[in-house]
């Protein structure tokens, strides 16, 4: 296992220096407090935004997403829960927004997913600012359980996109992994998550980053990557 030093400084040849590397990997902040304030509808919002992205284009997605928010009562959570089935139906054929039966009943079902949170454990919020980083896969673990559609990499970055601190298992990540022979098997198998949460959380100690800064790190010190210092969402993300 290599140490993050010799990671960094591999980046940095890369990407034409430290100060160009630094402009790339942006800055991070800790931001478990708004996590924790953070109603319960934009939590639900996140979730379905990325499920409808899953494997679609992300732009049309955001084009139409005010439509979605219409639909669905600005994903208040208990609304949502009130809706019947056919009211599902009806919306999942309405042009104004995606039309998948399936992605649209997950609104439903991720709904009750913080509702039950809420009930258990006080607040969905708390819960998920509160979740270490040390066991992120932990988090999507859970999302992925007691959720839908929430597994792979559809958790993950909607966790990113609210702001919760976790790495990314893209292409480039996955990569390294391979090529520094820590992972041989299925990418989102246990033994293999549990390798790579080990890893990030060495980097960790060693350097004090946040897992988004050491995932943004590792994919920009190999692979074949093209990031760019202003660029949209979707390559912001990536990493």
């Amino acid at each position: 296992m290599e140490k993050i030093s010799t990671i960094y400084q591999r980046a940095a040849e890369r990407k034409g220096g430290e100060q160009n590397l630094e402009l790339l990997l942006g800055r991070t902040a800790n931001l478990d407090a708004y996590l924790a304030e953070l109603s319960n509808d934009r939590y639900l919002a996140e979730f379905t935004k990325k499920v409808f992205q899953s494997g679609f284009v992300w732009r049309v997605v955001e084009n139409k997403w005010p439509d979605f928010e219409e639909h669905f009562f600005g994903f208040d959570i208990e609304k949502v829960l009130m809706m019947p089935q056919e009211m599902l139906e009806r919306k999942a054929q309405d042009p104004k927004i995606i039309r998948n039966f399936n992605k649209v009943k997950t609104i439903k079902a991720n709904a009750q997913m913080i509702y039950d949170v809420d009930v258990e454990q006080g607040s969905f919020a708390e819960f998920i600012s509160q979740w270490p980083s040390e066991d992120i896969i932990g988090l999507w673990a859970y999302l992925k359980k007691h959720g839908q559609r929430l597994g792979g990499n559809t958790g993950p970055y909607a966790l990113r996109s609210l702001g919760k601190d976790t790495f990314l298992l893209t292409r480039d990540i996955e990569h390294y992994f391979r090529a520094h022979d820590l992972i041989d098997g299925g990418l989102m198998t246990k033994g293999s998550l549990n390798t790579i949460q080990a890893c990030f959380n060495e980097w960790q100690q060693q350097s004090g980053y946040s897992l988004t800064k050491l995932s943004r790190l590792l994919a920009l010190s190999g692979g074949d990557n093209f990031v760019h210092i202003e660029g949209d969402n979707e390559q912001a993300d990536s990493k």
